[in-house]
């Protein structure tokens, strides 16, 4: 009997936790798309005239760099990176999508255009928060699954010393 209280415990346990733990959520910005090599535009945000550093790495071949704002740039196989330097008309404020190209493998992410020209020091470029992803803490704290899981630990806590006391209570 006594295994039995133990199992339906544990069980109220296990559920409490699962219940209370947030579910993991994968989402698609649409700034970035999953491949198997990685690339990156450093920085992200820069002034028109500016020198963009464009990085690869598992990329097996060649890989080609394009974009709206830059002309194409081709970094060789087996090295990590090249620059290119940002059209002088590009518009301050918009955003270019810069597309790697590695074999038959793309991806892409984006280049903002700061408001500032180089050796301007009168504009501030425009930054942007880090597009990180939402992780398991981005959505911040929800009262009513907190609540819901405080309850659900206590009620089983509660429960267990119930049944503890009761067991200890008749000698069983």
């Amino acid at each position: 009997m006594r295994a039995i209280r133990v199992a339906s415990a544990a069980l109220l346990g296990v559920t409490a936790l699962t219940l209370t733990a947030p579910a993991a959520v994968a989402r698609d910005d649409g700034d970035r798309n999953v491949t198997s090599f990685g690339f990156d535009v450093s920085p992200a945000t820069i002034a028109a005239g500016g020198r963009a550093t464009l990085s690869v790495n598992g990329c097996g071949s060649e890989a080609k760099v394009s974009s709206g704002v830059f002309d194409t740039v081709t970094i060789p196989k087996g090295q990590p990176s090249a620059t290119a330097t940002v059209d002088w008309d590009a518009k301050p404020g918009a955003v270019y999508q810069v597309t790697f190209q590695c074999g038959n493998e793309s991806g892409h992410t984006d280049l903002t255009i700061a408001t500032g020209r180089p050796g301007n020091p009168t504009q501030v470029p425009v930054h942007r928060g880090v597009k990180a992803g939402v992780g398991g803490g981005a959505g911040g704290f929800d009262l009513g699954e907190i609540g819901l899981g405080a309850a659900l630990i206590a009620g089983s806590v509660g429960a267990a010393y119930y049944w503890r006391r009761r067991t200890g209570e008749h000698g069983g």
